[in-house]
């Protein structure tokens, strides 16, 4: 009696191991989120690519106009608006963008702080940190921070960024020049 209650049921248990249909839904379930991770991260790392770039290039061109400009010397909104001129995508540039211009001595080498002035639209407004022009023959580092919101801020790449408080992160370029003299 109790093998012909369970003979259906073993009937329907082996024809289920046996069957095929779905099989394609199950590896569509295991791969889709790996898939869709990657291809947020690629977008993700393009769009960094792309600003990071543009910004080195906006330094690389204002730089170069500093250097070959004898006898003048840009202050720090004329540098910053030439930047965000040449930049493009950098969005509300004016207030975004911090810029820091450094002295050094090339023979008594000291170096920089590693950590980047940057703005943070979570916290009060700071003045700039560091921006003097220098003299002839002197050994200059121009440092400019942008900040970029993610464009996916809770999958893939932008999700594992480092971010201050308003969930932005920073692009620093970076670039040293010698002031032609007068």
């Amino acid at each position: 009696m109790i093998g012909t209650i369970f003979r259906p049921v073993s009937s329907l248990l082996n024809r289920f191991s046996k069957s095929e249909e779905g099989s394609a839904t199950i590896e569509f379930a295991i791969t889709f989120p790996a898939m869709l991770f990657l291809m947020l991260s690629g977008i993700e790392l393009g769009m960094v690519t792309l600003h990071h770039s543009m910004l080195e290039r906006a330094m690389d061109i204002t730089v170069r106009d500093i250097r070959l400009g004898t006898g003048a010397a840009p202050q720090h909104d004329e540098i910053k608006t030439l930047i965000c001129d040449r930049a493009g995508f950098i969005d509300n540039c004016s207030t975004n963008l911090r810029l820091e211009m450094i002295q050094v001595n090339p023979r008594v080498w000291e170096g920089i702080s590693t950590e980047a002035d940057c703005t943070d639209q979570s916290e009060e407004v700071a003045p700039v940190r560091s921006f003097v022009n220098g003299q002839e023959n002197e050994l200059m580092i121009l440092r400019a921070c942008a900040k970029f919101d993610p464009v996916f801020p809770t999958s893939g790449l932008g999700k594992n960024m480092i971010k201050d408080g308003a969930g932005q992160y920073a692009l620093v370029s970076l670039s040293a020049f010698v002031q032609e003299p007068r």
